[in-house]
């Protein structure tokens, strides 16, 4: 009936018909002892999908049927190769690889490259290993089949491994193989073997294959080479999307978007047309430079294109419209997503707390573990800086027990934001707790911990532990200086901040307008103005906001009016829609009742449309923050407050507490201007505290403003009255209030 060869090969079957109905008996005693290769369970390959597959695979059609003599041609490639493809199970591997052997066909290149294929794509990669091992010379097709198995299971330490033992077996490598290892090598970060790969890719004649280049720009830039894959990108002279697309990626993953963007623009100048991979990193490009306009024109054009639901592609709009502020667009297309991932979940927890909506990043972060979806360092760094400015010390304790009971517990950065939160929200003590704990610590550690001491005022700690910094080997930064400059800026200590803003060059770190202004504030505290005029007259950069806004602040302290409307002209030129500047000048004016000048003020304000900011203040109460503005009457229990306000102001004045009112507006009677001090936002929070709380309960308050000069003489009475500690944190640090004693020693 059959001649059957031995390796793959076809046989003739001749058969005689004598009824339409005997082809079909007498086929299935020919597929009888095929069938066994799958159980009957497997209902894709039950016989009358066999039989049909049979008639069509031989041409056999009804005609035939009738015909005396029915030839046709057996093709065991084309009939194995169906079964291959279509298995779904390692038992139908299993068998298949059985009746190769039973037929001799085991040594069959082509069978075993499919089956090895197949096997790596069913996820059996130690099947396919096993598979090829027992191949006794494989060519390079099957090299191939094994080391993309491997590749596409992420699986690069063997990939590199495989490619050795095939340099090793004398086998040349094609463009496929270097594209796996050339992946490889991005996937370990393995830039010394990259550069291996690209020697032999040379050596190999394949410089100006169009694949293998672009693995080549695409390696070199995940590997931060991005010099080297510009050099390869720019020796192509036949470039296709993906080369194009490869170095955009490189340079954005980079740091460098703006060279990203102008090869874009090469790209489209050169009329290829970028698809939703090369979109990604431009919209990537334009929000690092956070050009939000030139971020919605690609946005339309991803409309244009049709690819508005593409995930990458939503993902970086929501990132985009998150860090530029638009975090209604960007919570929008984050609802787009019936299962965001966890890159999605980071973008908009991210842009929530970024951009002043610290509650919202909060809430989402507690939908996001409520649902049991795993975090990373960055979502719970977004959450922690959320924390961190709500301010609320509970919320603090309540984040910090749920990273030590994750896995980010150990994580350096996370210690790092959590040092940053307690010092926020008015637990130096905490902050320490968390930065002792840390067992390795970077500059970064050191640094966050000296500014939490910085932003407290704790001038002499801040400078203890740089000390201690030095002797642990760790070499300070400028942030260090930062926080060391702001701690004696806070803490009136004038000669060591000098000192130590000099010594940055020791470590060669070149100042930056942070370092000038905290010298310009410690002088100006100091009230050595001349020295911080001559200061800023000497800088070798030129003075920016920071450093004239420190000096106006200073004049202002000292009702140095001259220098004061001097260093107001430099502001206005630099920053003229900032209310803050204005009212600084106003009230410097108000405090030497110069009130013509008030009033000038005001009428420039209003024609510029600006109006001084409402002050608020927020206390923490049982873990529950409670808002309250000037003279507000709103609150459920504000006759409570008021019968509490009377009462603290009855025991001010018997204590000899006399009201500070240069500040406020002159056409008020005394009566009035007492009144208004006495209902500034602070000192009804205080009160809403004392009658909320148990006696020897903290005080926790948080203002969006400066304190002024009334409520931060005021709080000092208050303190000792009640015999409480209120901790303050307004616009510029903290404010510990114990014994009628501030621990900004009035540096504020």
């Amino acid at each position: 009936m059959a001649m059957i060869m031995n390796k793959c090969t076809s046989v003739t079957l001749t058969r005689k018909l004598s009824h339409p109905c005997c082809f079909s008996s007498d086929l299935f005693s020919l597929t009888a002892n095929i069938r066994p290769l799958y159980p009957s369970t497997a209902k894709s390959f039950e016989f009358p999908a066999l039989l049909l597959t049979f008639l069509n695979r031989y041409s056999v059609s009804p005609f035939h049927l009738n015909n005396a003599n029915v030839h046709f041609t057996f093709d065991f490639n084309s009939f194995y190769v169906s079964f291959i493809d279509n298995s779904t199970h390692k038992t139908h591997l299993n068998q298949i690889h059985a009746h190769l052997l039973a037929s001799g066909l085991q040594d069959c290149g082509f069978l075993i490259t499919k089956l090895i294929n197949v096997s790596c794509n069913l996820g059996e990669i130690r099947y396919a290993c096993k598979v090829f091992d027992e191949f006794p010379d494989p060519d390079v097709f099957l090299w191939n089949a094994i080391i993309r198995g491997y590749s596409m299971h992420n699986m690069f330490g063997d990939v590199i491994e495989m490619y050795s033992r095939m340099q090793m077996a004398g086998v040349s490598p094609d463009c496929f193989t270097f594209s796996y290892v050339l992946k490889a090598c991005s996937g370990l970060l393995a830039l010394e073997m990259g550069w291996r790969a690209h020697g032999q890719i040379l050596r190999h004649g394949f410089e100006l294959d169009v694949f293998v280049q672009n693995s080549l720009v695409a390696m070199y830039a995940k590997c931060s080479q991005i010099r080297h894959a510009r050099m390869v990108f720019d020796g192509l002279y036949d470039r296709t999307i993906v080369t194009w697309t490869s170095i955009i990626s490189g340079y954005a993953q980079n740091g460098e978007p703006i060279e990203a963007l102008r090869i874009f623009s090469q790209m489209r100048q050169s009329n290829v047309k970028p698809d939703w991979i090369a979109l990604v990193s431009v919209l990537r490009a334009y929000t690092d430079v956070e050009d939000l306009e030139q971020g919605k024109s690609v946005h339309g054009y991803v409309i244009k294109m049709g690819l508005e639901y593409e995930p990458d592609l939503l993902i970086s709009l929501t990132a985009m419209y998150a860090k530029c502020g638009q975090v209604t667009v960007a919570r929008f297309f984050f609802n787009q997503m019936k299962l965001p991932n966890l890159i999605l979940w980071n973008a908009m927890i991210s842009g929530y707390a970024k951009n002043g909506y610290a509650e919202e990043a909060v809430g989402l972060f507690r939908e996001m573990i409520g649902k049991n979806i795993s975090v990373d360092s960055i979502t719970v760094r977004a959450a922690i800086l959320a924390c961190a400015q709500v301010g609320s010390l509970e919320l603090a304790r309540w984040m910090d027990d749920y990273i030590m009971r994750s896995e980010c517990r150990d994580d350096v950065f996370v210690n790092t934001a959590l040092i940053d939160m307690y010092a926020k929200c008015g637990s130096l003590d905490f902050a320490r707790i968390i930065f002792d704990r840390t067992l390795q610590k970077d500059v970064v550690v050191w640094s966050a911990m000296i500014v939490g001491y910085g932003l407290h005022g704790q001038g002499r700690e801040a400078i203890d532990l740089y000390h201690a910094m030095k002797q642990a080997g760790v070499c300070p930064n400028d942030v260090t200086f930062v926080g060391l400059l702001m701690a004696c800026n806070h803490s009136g200590l004038v000669e060591e901040g000098w000192e130590l803003f000099h010594r940055m060059k020791d470590y060669d770190i070149e100042p930056r307008h942070q370092h000038y202004a905290c010298v310009v504030d410690l002088l100006g505290r100091a009230g050595c103005l001349s020295q911080a005029y001559d200061f800023i007259m000497n800088m070798p950069i030129e003075p920016g906001v920071s450093v004239w806004g420190a000096l106006l602040s200073a004049c202002k302290i000292y009702r140095h009016v001259t220098l004061g409307e001097y260093a107001a002209e430099q502001l206005f030129s630099l920053d003229p829609y900032n209310t803050g500047h204005y009212v600084q000048l106003s009230n410097l004016y108000a405090s030497v009742r110069l009130w013509d000048c008030v009033a000038k003020v005001r009428v420039l304000m209003k024609e510029k449309g600006l109006s001084k900011d409402l002050g608020y203040s927020l206390i923490e109460v049982n873990g529950k923050l409670q808002a309250f503005r000037v003279g507000d009457k709103s609150h459920p229990r504000y006759k409570e407050i008021s019968v509490e306000l009377e009462r603290l102001e009855k025991r001010l004045k018997e204590a000899g507490f006399v009201p500070h009112t240069d500040s406020v507006f002159h056409d008020l009677n005394y009566e009035e201007t007492e009144e208004i001090l006495c209902n500034h936002s602070e000192r009804l929070a205080i009160a809403y505290g004392l009658i909320s709380t148990p006696p020897g309960t903290t005080l926790r308050i948080i203002k969006n403003l400066r304190a002024c000069v009334n409520c931060h003489s005021a709080t000092k009475f208050i303190s000792k009255l009640v015999n409480r500690k209120i901790v303050v944190r307004d616009a510029n640090r903290f404010h510990h209030f114990k014994d009628g004693v501030c621990s900004c020693g009035d540096y504020w």
